[in-house]
Parts: structure tokens; C-alpha cells; sequence
């Protein structure tokens, strides 16, 4: 956990201008704006990257991903560079996570937080990021099944906290990775009885 060194003031507004940031819904605004359909009435109804690509557009899923990754990202180096204190940068980093995975504008109803959970890794320090990068591509190749990957790699994101250079984000990461956990509760199951979509698999 890092030093706390911001006032209650600097935190607070990190938190808000974080959640706002994380809170935008990139993938129902592309779906939209690329007449893909309503993400609700597509595949799990989740509106991250994985379920825009059951649309088949491989394009909007790409954006998507890029979106929502640059959004956790830009809350953390906003903060980081603005305020030079890496407690208001770590809270950021984790208010756009909570506004992606809980938008007020979508009735608390938002994604999983994978590519947002990953952007912010990538800005807390790359050597993290590009491991978690790496354990996702590894579980989903092995699996195939998108929310595989995104359980390795947050089952391993805090180990890689300690091995590479960034002991001060644990507490951080434990939170990420339970929330990672929390949000995927339902793909579990599905991993577990043999029915969880693997990736690219259109909608029914």
C-alpha cells in the first residue's frame, strides 16, 4: 500500500474524476454508433470486448478493448502526473475500475473490468501490466474461454507485484483481483459445467 500523502480533498476528486473516466461504456457507444445492436440482447449482455466481437465485428471489439484498457490507464497517469502522489494515482486507477464494472449510468450494470483491470496494470508499472498481458494470452489460448484468461491473469497479478518492482500496489492488486473474481462468479460456474462460450463465438 503506498504512503498516504494527498489530502482527503485530492483523494476524493481522484476517486470521482477516476470513476466518471472508468464509467464510460465504449462498447454499447461503438456498438451503437456501428449498428451492432443492443449488447444487452447480445450474447452474455455484457458490454466489454468479448461479447462486442459475438457481434462479429472484429473491429469494434478491438476498439473496445482499446478503450476501456486507455481508460483505467489515463485515470492512473492523470492522477500520477497532476498530483505526483501514487496513493491518489493507485485510487484512480481503481475508481475507474469500480465506474466500469458499476456505472451510474447503466444502472450499476457494467462490464467485467478485464481490459480496464489490464490498461491500469500497464500505467501502475509495465513490468506487471505486460505479465498479466502475458498469463491472459496464456490461459485463454490454453482454453480458449476469454474469462479463463482474465481469472490467470488476475490470480497472478499480485505475485507479479512482488517479483517485479512493485511491492507498494499489493493491497491494490488484492482488491482488483477480487473484484476480477467477484465479477466473473457466473463464468466460473459455466467454466465448471462445461458451457462457458469460447472466444469469437457468435450469439445464438
Amino acid at each position: 500500500m503506498p504512503i498516504i500523502e494527498s489530502t482527503f480533498a485530492t483523494l476524493a476528486l481522484w476517486a470521482v474524476i477516476g470513476y466518471v473516466l472508468g464509467s464510460i461504456p465504449f462498447g454499447m457507444v461503438l456498438a451503437r454508433v456501428m449498428n451492432l445492436g443492443n449488447l444487452r440482447d447480445i450474447g452474455s449482455g455484457n458490454i466489454g470486448a468479448t461479447n462486442v466481437l459475438r457481434t462479429g465485428n472484429k473491429t469494434a471489439a478491438a476498439l473496445t478493448l482499446l478503450l476501456d484498457a486507455g481508460k483505467g490507464a489515463a485515470a492512473l497517469l492523470l492522477a500520477r502526473a497532476l498530483t505526483g502522489a501514487e496513493d491518489a494515482a493507485q485510487l484512480a486507477g481503481l475508481a475507474a475500475m469500480l465506474g466500469h464494472c458499476y456505472p451510474v449510468w447503466l444502472g450499476f450494470r457494467g462490464g467485467k473490468g478485464v481490459a480496464t483491470f489490464l490498461g491500469l496494470l500497464l500505467a501502475l508499472h509495465w513490468p506487471v501490466g505486460i505479465a498479466a498481458c502475458i498469463a491472459w494470452l496464456v490461459g485463454a489460448g490454453i482454453s480458449r474461454i476469454s474469462s479463463m484468461g482474465a481469472l490467470v491473469a488476475a490470480a497472478a497479478s499480485t505475485f507479479f507485484m512482488m517479483f517485479l518492482g512493485k511491492p507498494d500496489a499489493l493491497f491494490l492488486g488484492v482488491i482488483l483481483t477480487l473484484l476480477i473474481f467477484w465479477r466473473h462468479r457466473a463464468n466460473i460456474s459455466r467454466i465448471r459445467a462445461g458451457t462457458e462460450p469460447k472466444i469469437g463465438q457468435k450469439s445464438g
